[in-house]
């Protein structure tokens, strides 16, 4: 998998497909799925030796073992500096002090030097704020990352699940006091789920910040292991374990899954892969974060990348994924712009070639 594209307006290369490491040990919040360092070696060492760079990880993952288990397999490989590692802030880590969440200042130093110890590293390639904890003003967040990056404990940083007006805000702040930029947003996206095309997709490509997903095939959704059933659903996961989480799926996503079957099924090629392949393939993404529970997983899920999609196969999954724009959206679409401007008077934007081709456009 020696395919890598820069991340966001940046110089940082990364693979296309990243390693998830949330089922990495076997305690806290993830732990009625998680994995052993003994089981989740394998899953390491099946990612790296295909060529792959990009891992992703956060303090609370399994509180904090996911980092350590991590920090140990990248010690035994000694591939610390071939790796683009990825850590993620915000979460309580003492749920008796205040200060030991959120997305302040305080919280923040301390969790990345406690991230940097489990890790076993002096430095985190990309450093995430992991959810938006409605308090914080975001120019002390950005402060904040860029005082990390000046000394030497992040190289960038970035988000993960916060409103698109805070990522634009987070952004042109660091911008117009010539702070470090953020090089990426983390976000849920798959065929069933495209919310954030309204926004944040052109809210990432205009402001230089990469795409990154989770959740491309929905927690296992679209791997056809769960099946339609009077009841509800009926299938051995995640999905059906309410001690996980559970889900609910709706009749859209049930017609979903039904053309991504049979899209798969023509193509020869298994449910997730099509899935991951399609998000992977979409407007503005850098990079799809992967899970996986074993190390043929990690090696099928990597060969999403592997075929194209046929454009009728494209069409029939962006049609049926496809739902409505809400207002305002709707407005945006052809069918209202055409009362702004009449087509037939010929206003547009400027011809190809007028702007000078940004190297970077198609990888962020």
């Amino acid at each position: 998998m020696n395919n890598y594209y820069l991340l966001g307006r940046s110089g940082l290369r990364v693979s296309r497909l990243a390693l998830g490491t949330m089922n990495f040990g076997v305690d806290g919040f993830h732990k009625a799925y998680g994995k052993t360092e003994e089981e989740a070696e394998p899953i390491f060492r099946a990612y790296v030796e295909s060529g792959g760079n990009f891992i992703d990880t956060a303090d609370f993952y399994t509180a904090g073992e996911s980092e350590r288990i991590l920090g140990s397999l990248i010690k035994r490989a000694g591939n610390r500096e071939r790796l683009v590692l990825t850590g993620k802030f915000t979460n309580s880590v003492d749920p008796g002090d205040p200060n030991a969440s959120g997305n302040g200042r305080k919280h923040i130093v301390r969790a990345v030097e406690a991230s940097l110890r489990r890790l076993g590293t002096d430095y985190l390639d990309l450093y995430l704020l992991h959810t938006w904890d409605r308090i914080t003003p975001v120019e002390e967040v950005v402060r904040t990352l860029d005082d990390l990056v000046r000394a030497g404990k992040i190289r960038h940083g970035g988000l993960s699940d916060v409103p698109a007006w805070y990522a634009a805000r987070a952004q042109s702040y660091a911008e117009a006091n010539a702070m470090s930029p953020l090089v990426t947003v983390q976000l849920p996206y798959s065929l069933v789920n495209r919310a954030i095309e309204a926004e944040f997709v052109p809210m990432a490509q205009n402001l230089g910040m990469g795409v990154t997903v989770w959740s491309p095939v929905a927690g296992g959704l679209l791997t056809g292991k769960y099946r339609r059933s009077a009841g509800g659903m009926d299938g051995t996961g995640r999905l059906t374990n309410p001690d996980a989480g559970g889900a609910t799926v709706t009749d859209h996503d049930w017609q979903v899954i039904e053309t991504l079957e049979s899209v798969a099924a023509d193509l020869g090629r298994p449910m997730a892969q099509v899935a991951i392949n399609w998000v992977a393939t979409r407007p503005g993404v850098a990079s799809v974060v992967l899970g996986a529970s074993s190390a043929a997983q990690v090696r099928s899920n990597l060969a999403a990348l592997d075929f194209d999609l046929p454009p009728d196969a494209r069409r029939r999954l962006d049609e049926v994924s496809a739902t409505p724009p809400a207002l305002p959206y709707a407005m945006f679409t052809p069918e209202y712009q055409s009362w702004i401007v009449s087509p037939g008077l010929g206003v547009g934007d400027k011809p190809v070639g007028y702007h000078l081709p940004v190297f970077n456009a198609v990888n962020s």
